[in-house]
């Protein structure tokens, strides 16, 4: 028998979730959220960086956008960018709940098999 356990994943909804961790599966998207941990960079200025359209960037930073992982505000003509730290420490906490579950697990095998012991 197969037992599910739903996590409460750090308050977060499960579409939300869904939503932090396909961004991260990205390795382009996880780069620009490296960058934009230490200032804001514009959108133009990102793009200039990768060996891909200006359109497809700007795709990739509505992802995060729509994850929460950055912050996009307008100055002037251009959109700066900037990661959110707060939301990448909750996909973190998120990660931890599965590292404690997966650790339980394995402590309660690791005690049904030394009972006998």
């Amino acid at each position: 028998m197969v037992v599910y356990c739903t996590l409460p994943a750090d308050g977060l909804p499960e579409e939300e979730v869904d939503r932090i961790f396909r961004a991260l599966a990205d390795s382009t998207r996880r780069d620009i959220l490296r960058r934009g941990l230490g200032s804001e960079a514009s959108v133009s200025d990102i793009a200039r960086d990768y060996d891909m359209s200006f359109a497809a960037v700007q795709k990739h930073v509505a992802v995060l956008e729509a994850a929460g992982l950055v912050v996009k505000r307008a100055q002037g003509r251009q959109r700066l960018v900037r990661t959110d730290p707060e939301r990448l420490q909750r996909a973190q906490r998120v990660l931890d709940e599965y590292v404690a579950l997966w650790r339980a697990r394995v402590d309660r095998l690791d005690a049904l098999l030394t009972e006998d012991d």
